[in-house]
């Protein structure tokens, strides 16, 4: 079903289930109480669940990366101990690290498959799993996001600190780190620039939670953000952050796509805008390129 048949209530519910605030029984039965059609709004409702056999551009086997899991130290997180995917290029480096942080669901296979695009980009690019502490990714989102809520969250983004600063010293890295994210990820992102000051080279939320006004002065990384039209939880708070980001002389800009929603990178579900999403890599590589060369 493509997204310009899933009428906006549902994508309204949808957007409500995917944060967590309704589940997944409760997502459904929502939906068949709409006043259109019941059988059409839940078939709609069912085209929303992510089909993952759909988020695989790149094959774990292609013979221009190489894909491992790793594990390693994470001081003052969940655990102490953190495990992620780190897929770097064909070559012996070094290359540009990129850190890849997933949704409010633990690594799932979307994600896993943009760290290998990274790779095929020709960056060094490490995907950790939030969930690892606590047992990994479990094979789905309403289980991943169930887990993901019982996790401490300042411990959770310290997983993804030292993740950072273990990508950026690898052995395959430039030193030259860049972070991007998505939804949860997004917003992360956005606190790693406040937090990891000019250890961060670049930054590119994608429909993320906009950081702090007061922190937005500790940012050094130049900060490419990515947003969705039709996104008013996330686009609410845009207006402040960009004056912030001004006030700072952060080097910024942010890009705004039209006709879409939240998740529109994400190519597992209908909210995939193909047009938007590959305009949106397109520009993030050359952002990451640039200052990561």
């Amino acid at each position: 079903m493509r997204q310009d048949q899933i009428d906006d209530q549902v994508f309204e519910l949808y957007d409500e289930y995917c944060h967590g605030h309704i589940d997944r029984r409760e997502f459904f039965r929502r939906a068949g109480q709409l006043t259109i059609a019941t059988a059409a709004a839940l078939a709609m409702a069912q085209a929303l669940v992510p089909n993952y056999a759909h988020a695989q551009e790149i094959m774990f086997t292609d013979e221009r990366i190489k894909a491992t899991w790793v594990d390693y130290p994470s001081p003052g997180g969940t655990s102490g101990q953190m495990r992620g995917y780190l897929v770097a290029p064909a070559g012996e480096g070094p290359f540009p690290s990129v850190l890849v942080m997933h949704e409010n669901r633990g690594l799932n296979p979307y994600v896993k498959d943009v760290a290998r695009r990274f790779a095929v980009a020709g960056f060094l690019a490490l995907a950790p799993d939030g969930l690892a502490p606590i047992g990994g990714y479990p094979g789905n989102d309403d289980d991943g996001r169930t887990m993901q809520k019982t996790l401490d969250q300042a411990k959770l983004r310290q997983d993804m600190l030292n993740s950072a600063l273990y990508v950026k010293s690898h052995e395959l890295s430039n030193n030259k780190l860049g972070a991007t994210g998505f939804c949860w990820g997004g917003g992360t992102t956005n606190f790693l620039a406040t937090e990891m000051g000019d250890a961060l080279n670049a930054g590119a939320p994608f429909y993320g939670s906009a950081a702090a006004s007061d922190q937005v002065p500790k940012i050094k990384a130049a900060i490419q953000v990515h947003y969705a039209e039709e996104d008013k939880r996330v686009n609410a708070m845009r207006p402040d952050f960009e004056a912030a980001l001004k006030s700072a002389g952060v080097d910024y800009e942010m890009h705004i796509y039209e006709g879409t929603r939240h998740g529109f990178h994400n190519y597992s579900t209908p909210r995939y805008h193909a047009e938007a999403a590959q305009l949106a890599w397109e520009r993030m590589v050359a952002f990451f390129q640039a200052h990561l060369a």
